[in-house]
C-alpha cells in the first residue's frame, strides 16, 4: 500500500489520466445502458429484416421522404407513443427503430419496451451509418408514394 501511495505522489498526471479515463468509459456505459437497450448496425439490421423484423423509422415526413429504407414504416417519435394500435401486430416480432443519427431512435425503442413490445432493437448510428455502409434508400414522391 506505502508503493501504491509512493507511485501516487510521483506520477499525479498519469494517475489523473487514469482517473478521467475510467471516469469517462463509465458514463459510456451508463449512457448506452439507458439508450433504449439493444442496438445493431446496419448489417445485423439487413439480416434481421431479411428475417421478418420490421422497421419503424422516426423521422419527420420531410426527412423520410428524403430517402428512407425500403417497407420501413413511418411514424414520426411525437405520435409513437399514440400508435400503440397500429404497430400492436408487430408486437412479437423483432422492431428495428430509426433515426438520422440513433439518437431520437433510441428514445423510440424505450417507448416502445414500455408498451410491451419485447423484441426491440435501435439501428446504431441511424441512416447515416445506413448510408455510409452503401446501403440502398428508397425516396418517396411529391405524392407520397
Amino acid at each position: 500500500m506505502d508503493r501504491l501511495l509512493e507511485y501516487v505522489a510521483r506520477h499525479p498526471f498519469l494517475v489523473g489520466g487514469t482517473v478521467v479515463l475510467a471516469i469517462a468509459a463509465l458514463v459510456y456505459e451508463i449512457s448506452r445502458a439507458r439508450s433504449g437497450g439493444q442496438s445493431v448496425g446496419p448489417m445485423d439490421a439487413v439480416r434481421l429484416l431479411n428475417q421478418g423484423a420490421v422497421l419503424v423509422d422516426v423521422r419527420s415526413q420531410a426527412e423520410f421522404d428524403g430517402g428512407h429504407v425500403i417497407d420501413a414504416k413511418h411514424i414520426p417519435q411525437e405520435q409513437l407513443a399514440s400508435s400503440a394500435e397500429t404497430l400492436k401486430k408487430y408486437r412479437e416480432k423483432v422492431v428495428i427503430t430509426c433515426c438520422e443519427s440513433g439518437m431520437r431512435s433510441g428514445a423510440a425503442a424505450r417507448v416502445l419496451q414500455a408498451q410491451g413490445f419485447t423484441k426491440v432493437v435501435n439501428l446504431r448510428g441511424g441512416l447515416q451509418a445506413w448510408r455510409a455502409d452503401n446501403l440502398p434508400l428508397v425516396k418517396s414522391d411529391a405524392k407520397g408514394k
